[in-house]
């Protein structure tokens, strides 16, 4: 029925890979900042107390108090936003010089140029929602774009690593038409899941993920008392510390709810994506929709787990992993649907 075709790796997909496993670790230091409330760990940027790691020296850390004497030195927050920056800093350079060698071979048509600078595009910005995150004090909207931005740099450089590795698929010339049809399904399912990740993303930011400390139900109830206004206003005002959040409880289930009412849209979906790969009769395309099935399991059981646990710091991390987990599963379904070819078929 179909034939798979696996050319040797291009150049630059070792170094592509590890700047994909070096922003697996940035996702994962960001989310754990957010979660042990470091996010403001150092006031200033890009240093922390106007030092290039953190104050230590106790002459220092006096020194520190007396110039940010709101914002006081805890070395529990310094060092994960310190860490975060300098892992984040690491992998803009990498991906600089990732864009650099495709500029180099920018004439090549076989070779990947747009979607490399398209990297370095979105990770200069992600340097400044970085800067942004702390000069406006975790502006709920600035964090969440933080975090998107983060998931866009993890998908385009998953994107760009399958690239790269040059695996094509080959289908006779009635499967390769089927596929073809599959092409909306799937960038839909990209777009749910990114809208998912986002709600996630504005959840975290405006500390609603204890808004709902029960499971299935909210507060007992399966329509708890909420206000949706308050909860997704996007002009919230730029200037207070928003650190532990500023909306009042029914904003904040309103955000909270709306997560679990996606994540249920989001399962129905893949569910129904999962089932049109398998009746296609491929084993790869119905090894695809494992995976798929696979990591959204996963995520569902730790978005149950952390309501019912009380949002545990491990559980919480592994939440946002799993996030990219599902993102990048999506992300390798759809770059083996617009690489694969018809043709060279043979029987299994």
């Amino acid at each position: 029925m179909a034939s798979e075709n696996s050319s040797r790796h291009k150049s630059g997909f070792a170094l592509v890979a590890a700047a994909f496993c070096c922003a697996i670790i940035v996702v994962a230091l960001g989310a754990f900042t957010r979660l042990v409330d470091a996010g403001l760990g150092c006031p200033d940027w890009p240093g922390c107390y106007g030092h290039l790691l953190w104050p230590i020296q106790d002459h220092n850390v006096v020194r520190a108090n007396e110039a940010w004497p709101h914002m006081p030195v805890d070395h529990s927050k310094t060092w994960p936003e310190m860490v975060h920056r300098y892992f984040a800093g690491f992998l803009g350079v990498l991906i600089a010089i990732i864009a650099v060698k495709a500029w180099r071979r920018r004439e090549e048509h076989d070779y990947p140029f747009r979607l490399p600078v398209l990297l370095l595009f979105v990770v200069v910005w992600q340097a400044l929602f970085g800067m942004w995150t702390v000069t406006l004090k975790l502006w709920p909207q600035v964090v969440t774009l933080h975090l998107i931005g983060g998931m866009t740099v993890l998908s385009l450089l998953w994107l760009l690593a399958n690239r790269l590795a040059n695996v094509r698929w080959h289908f006779d010339v009635d499967a390769f038409a089927r596929l073809m049809r599959l092409k909306p399904w799937v960038i839909a399912a990209i777009v749910i899941v990114a809208i998912q990740i986002l709600l996630g993303g504005w959840t975290t930011s405006n500390y609603a993920a204890y808004a709902c400390p029960d499971f299935p139900t909210c507060h007992r109830e399966w329509v708890p008392p909420m206000d949706l206004a308050k909860g997704f206003d996007i002009f919230q005002t730029i200037g207070p510390n928003y650190l532990g959040g500023q909306l009042e409880n029914e904003a904040r289930v309103a955000i909270h709810y709306m997560h679990r009412v996606g994540a249920l849209v989001v399962t129905v979906y893949l569910l129904l994506l999962a089932i049109r790969l398998m009746v296609m009769g491929d084993r790869r395309l119905k090894a695809m929709a494992w995976a798929v099935l696979a990591a959204l399991a996963l995520q569902i059981s730790l978005g149950i787990g952390n309501v019912l646990m009380h949002i545990p710091l491990g559980m919480a991390v592994a939440h946002n992993a799993g996030a990219g987990l599902l993102l990048i599963t999506l992300v390798s379904l759809a770059s083996r649907v617009w690489m694969a070819r018809p043709g060279e078929t043979t029987q299994p």
